[in-house]
């Protein structure tokens, strides 16, 4: 499958806003809802169309519509930043939730949440978290994901490592990758550099 960089005006333009460490909860919050819209039309351009008949007001066509059904898959609790602005584009999709916590014995990603569309295994998944660092709680999430059907599935991130996007891609060849900004690397504390903080924290106002 294909890892995708955007590099998108707009998108860069509204990240270096939310890079800021002077930006506050509400403009981070904004920007990341208008990120989401815009990468929503990149995410969505290759789902797969069928032909459907149509009486328009003047005549009768051939129409496009959608083959599966989409649903969107944030990953706890950040991921929900972007879920909104996928539903202002995507306005049918349904919703599933997948919590990750990180297990302090084994230090392996561990799913706390799960609950998913009963449409899951014929519909196009689309899994949102606006930071893809190392990659651990990215794929657990997405295996878990597949364990209950899902066969169709694309990851969207804002913000990426080279570290995090090499292991989605080894752990997970069939899986799209979509990303709106590549960063340079992980720091020793796995943290992305120069990333924008805790995503979570900066979104929910929390530290």
């Amino acid at each position: 499958m294909a890892t995708i960089i955007l590099n998108h005006p707009l998108i860069d333009h509204k990240l270096t806003i939310m890079r800021n460490k002077e930006t506050g909860t509400k403009e981070f919050r904004q920007n990341l809802d208008e990120i989401a819209m815009l990468m929503a039309y990149e995410v969505t351009k290759s789902l797969p169309l069928q032909n459907i008949e149509i009486e328009t007001p003047i005549c009768s066509m051939t129409g496009k519509k959608l083959v599966r059904p989409i649903v969107l898959v944030p990953i706890l609790r950040a991921g929900l930043g972007l879920v909104d602005g996928f539903k202002t584009i995507i306005p049918t999709a349904k919703v599933g939730h997948i919590g990750m916590s990180r297990n302090e014995e084994t230090l392996q990603p561990e799913e706390y949440y799960a609950k998913f569309p009963s449409c899951l295994k014929e519909a196009d998944v689309i899994v949102l978290d606006p930071m893809l660092a190392t990659g651990g709680s990215a794929c657990a999430a997405i295996t878990n994901i597949k364990k209950r059907g899902a066969k169709n599935i694309k990851f969207a991130c804002l913000v990426a490592a080279p570290e995090g996007i090499q292991v989605i891609e080894t752990e997970h060849p069939d899986v799209d990758l979509i990303v709106g900004a590549l960063d340079e690397k992980l720091n020793d504390k796995g943290y992305i550099v120069p990333g924008l903080g805790d995503a979570g924290d900066r979104l929910f106002g929390t530290d």
